[in-house]
């Protein structure tokens, strides 16, 4: 068989890293071939390299049995290589039709822009996918969600051969991951190969044909989708047996009550919603896309106004209208895009650790201490197993699960009493996955009281003391962690409009 794409010997070094080595990997005509690997592994260097991104240090590529050497994203696109990237590249101040089809405008006479066929374009694009969007509306405007399917559409107006989808659900809900992949077996059926990389366990069985698994930037193994467990996948992916079981509650009936909120509301995004969490508690937030989970902990942050509500720290009152007030609170939130809201991805691990707490390292006259700021770095490094060359390295050189820590290092430094976690796993691998809860237990267990926000019912389950379900703005119910609530259980609530006034049956 002559492959669309085949790889053979594939090398990349960056500084400090060794990324990939001697990594092969082909793909078929009408395939979907999934790509797994725990963070660093290599995927997505390996598909910069595919889709013309980065030049490989060594190896071969051949398209349709023939050497090509991409060396840059529109070469690749000549080849019919299209990429999804797991960071959104939009451009915020420009509107959908305009990012979907940037460069290939169409035009009227002397060359003018022409909005009604390009708005008409991207619309017959949009419609493909199922996707109810304007054309004209700004990208700013939208969700994270809905701007993954914004690049989703733009990648897919080149009609490429091959597509890379890498992390391409990582913001979806149930309803749009289905509407893409019935786009992904329509694109099958027309013989275009997808290199798909997720870290949804579950969506390999549902929509791959093969599996490719890298670690520490080598090739291991490729196998039949349908016919390996996941459970061996996973094996060899992180190279160790990984095991989950339902969090064991703890009894925090004595235990003070460190946050609560009271009436909370903004609008129609947030309505009257009323909750506390315990010190030593992890209180899961469930709930569809839009529900509100986010936007009521971006109020608690100050990160936007409340209409009405209070919000009570220890007991008392605080009036927290700005990021800095919940810092000065004992609040720390880790926003669900680690990239724009949680790093300075430019700067280095050691100075992003230090960020939240630089007044620890500054003198009398304002000169930073780099020596304890190395000291501190490194000790938050060993601590959370960050894997990185040193302290002085660019964070964005780093895998998403270690920019993650990188993040929870900044706020275990600020030592926050109070800590909110949005989509605290997302764009991580299974081995990541289960250190990040490690730690969020451990934090747990030493008096932290910790807010998880989740669009993954397992994940919710399996770190929740007590999970809180939101519907339309609305907290429609508070139900047991653990062993004691079902899937169905908490989509009933998450479906229901009105409150239904389910309280946790463990006496917090």
């Amino acid at each position: 068989m002559t492959f669309l794409v085949e790889m053979k010997g594939i090398e990349k070094r960056f500084p400090g890293v060794h990324a990939l080595k001697g990594v092969q990997f082909d793909l078929k005509p009408g395939e979907v071939h999934a790509l797994m690997g725990e963070n660093g592994a290599g995927k997505s260097t390996l598909m910069k390299i595919m889709s013309g991104i980065y030049t490989p240090d060594g190896g071969e590529m051949f398209v349709d049995g023939k050497p090509a050497n991409p060396d840059s994203p529109r070469a690749a696109q000549e080849l019919g290589i299209g990429i999804i990237h797991q960071e959104l590249s939009l451009m915020n101040d420009l509107t959908a039709a305009q990012n979907v089809l940037i460069g290939r405008e169409p035009r009227r006479s002397f060359g003018r822009l022409d909005e009604a066929a390009l708005n008409a374009q991207t619309a017959e694009i949009f419609a493909s996918l199922n996707l109810a969007m304007d054309p004209r509306v700004q990208v700013s405007t939208q969700t994270i969600a809905r701007q993954q399917l914004i690049e989703i559409a733009k990648a897919l107006s080149y009609k490429p051969r091959v597509l890379i989808m890498d992390e391409p659900t990582a913001a979806l809900n149930d309803t749009e991951i289905s509407e893409l992949f019935k786009v992904i077996e329509m694109l099958k059926a027309d013989g275009v190969g997808i290199v798909y990389i997720s870290h949804r366990m579950d969506e390999i069985k549902r929509i791959a044909d093969r599996v490719t698994i890298l670690r520490d930037g080598a090739y291991i193994d490729t196998l039949d989708a349908a016919d390996t467990p996941l459970s061996k996948i996973i094996q060899l992916m992180v190279g160790r047996e990984v095991t989950q079981s339902a969090p064991v509650i703890p009894d925090l009936s004595q235990s003070p009550v460190a946050l609560e909120v009271r009436n909370l509301s903004r609008g129609k995004d947030v309505r009257d919603v009323s909750f506390d969490v315990r010190k030593g508690e992890i209180l899961g937030f469930a709930g569809l896309m839009g529900a509100g989970r986010t936007e009521v902990a971006r109020i608690i942050f100050g990160a936007d106004p409340r209409d009405a509500g209070e919000i009570l720290v220890g007991g008392q009152p605080v009036n927290i209208r700005t990021p800095h007030a919940a810092v000065e609170a004992g609040i720390g939130y880790l926003s669900e895009d680690r990239k724009h809201f949680g790093l300075a991805v430019d700067m280095t691990v050691r100075a992003n650790v230090a960020m939240a707490n630089l007044g620890q390292f500054t003198n009398r006259i304002g000169v930073l201490d780099e020596a304890a700021m190395e000291t501190t770095a490194v000790k938050y490094i060993d601590r959370l197993g960050i894997r990185t060359p040193s302290d002085m390295q660019d964070v964005r050189l780093l895998s998403g699960g270690n920019q993650q820590k990188v993040v929870i290092a900044k706020w275990l430094l600020r030592d926050c009493d109070v800590l909110i976690f949005d989509e605290p796993t997302r764009g991580i691998d299974v081995g990541a996955k289960s250190e990040i809860y490690d730690l969020l237990e451990s934090l747990a267990a030493q008096g932290r009281a910790i807010i998880v926000i989740s669009s993954e019912l397992p994940e919710v389950m399996r770190l929740s003391h007590r999970i809180a379900v939101m519907c339309e703005g609305r907290l429609t119910g508070i139900l047991p962690g653990g062993a004691k609530t079902t899937q169905e259980q908490i989509m009933e609530l998450a479906t229901r409009r009105e409150s239904a006034l389910v309280d946790a049956e463990d006496g917090l």
